[in-house]
């Protein structure tokens, strides 16, 4: 599978909900959501585990920038990751732990995430299909990126993980 993502941190959670509301998009779900992330020579692997949703792995390709990027990805579920990579001990890398507030919006996920020790973001993610190509995802999410201007900071190019690692090995006060 593939979709168009662009990620930002996000200057006022409040007012991020209030214009997914006043947008018209269908608020989807709050979830808690721990993401443990597994060092692999190629792509990146990351279980996702929740409260009320089943436990996923999902692997995926995608480049480190801060304009809206492709992304390849697989879903697969315990059974299906444990045939892929085998039994063998996959190397744990870091943990992300959040709150993500799912919206939908024509065909484009919103996450408004509170990440635990990092803060909070916004992700947009258009999924490529063949009734909304690339071009289209692109379009969808500049629309709301120039909507939520005024609340969106700086772009951020990587994932989560890289910003908690990023996070760790700087000097503690």
């Amino acid at each position: 599978m593939q979709n168009i993502e662009f990620k930002a941190e996000l200057r006022d959670f409040d007012a991020a909900v209030a214009q997914c509301a006043a947008l018209g998009a269908q608020r989807i779900a709050a979830l808690r959501q721990e993401d443990t992330y597994f060092r692999l020579a190629d792509g990146r692997l990351k279980r996702r585990q929740g409260i009320t949703e089943p436990t996923v792995w999902i692997y995926y390709h995608r480049p480190d920038t801060v304009r809206p990027r492709m992304c390849n990805y697989t879903i697969l579920n315990d059974e299906q990751a444990k045939l892929r990579w085998g039994t063998c001990s996959l190397q744990q890398w870091v943990t992300v732990t959040k709150t993500r507030h799912l919206w939908l919006m024509e065909g484009v996920r919103i996450h408004i995430d509170r990440v635990d020790d990092l803060g909070d973001y916004i992700e947009f993610e258009a999924m490529v299909t063949r009734a909304f190509d690339v071009k289209a995802c692109h379009q969808s999410i500049f629309q709301l990126r120039e909507t939520f201007a005024p609340i969106l900071g700086e772009p951020v190019g990587v994932s989560y993980s890289d910003l908690v690692a990023a996070e760790a090995k700087e000097p503690q006060d």
